[in-house]
């Protein structure tokens, strides 16, 4: 616990204290989407594999245009299960009586600060056994398969506590908060 307030410590302002840290769960994790990433990755590998072969046999210049679509696949198929977990590993979350910060990043470290007294449209999606993630703001309905990979270059998600224990704890902890501004 001590760590990981060390670790956003020097991201508070003088009068703030954390009432608060975490980090996600570690490890290679299977979520929802899996169910179409898996499939759609090994489909999508497997064709530029076979394109990038069959197109080297007529012309190796022709058979390069395939290069970026087997790369994409195999960070899709296997290296996703390397990152994401690396990414969720540098990533510590913070709540304060004015923000929740997240420090996150695999090759540069990224800090988000969001306003308590600001933050709209927070979802708390809990797991039977207390694990759960908060979302915070409006979910875009075509993403509904990539909250997993936002380490993907490009990909803007909102922002998330991803796969905290104690889940509910933390949601009521921020909605207390908000709460206690209002009033």
């Amino acid at each position: 616990m001590e760590n990981l307030q060390s670790e956003l410590r020097e991201h508070l302002d003088r009068d703030e204290s954390l009432l608060w840290t975490g980090k996600p769960k570690a490890g290679i994790v299977f979520r929802s989407e899996d169910i179409f990433l898996i499939p759609f990755s090994i489909v999508w590998c497997g064709f530029a594999i076979s394109w990038l072969v069959i197109a080297a046999q007529a012309d190796v210049f022709f058979a390069l245009f395939g290069v970026p679509f087997v790369i994409v696949g195999l960070i899709f198929a296997c290296g996703r299960f390397i990152i994401d977990p690396k990414h969720r590993e540098n990533t510590t979350y913070g709540i304060t009586e004015n923000r929740i910060l997240i420090k996150s990043g695999v090759f540069s470290i990224n800090i988000k600060s969001l306003n308590i007294r600001t933050l709209s449209d927070i979802e708390l999606s809990e797991k039977p056994n207390g694990t759960g993630t908060i979302s915070i703001g409006p979910k875009n309905p075509f993403m509904f398969w990539g909250s997993g990979i936002s380490w993907w270059p490009g990909m803007k998600m909102n922002p998330q506590l991803q796969l905290i224990p104690n889940a509910r704890k933390v949601y009521n902890k921020i909605i207390e908060i908000q709460n206690q501004r209002t009033n």
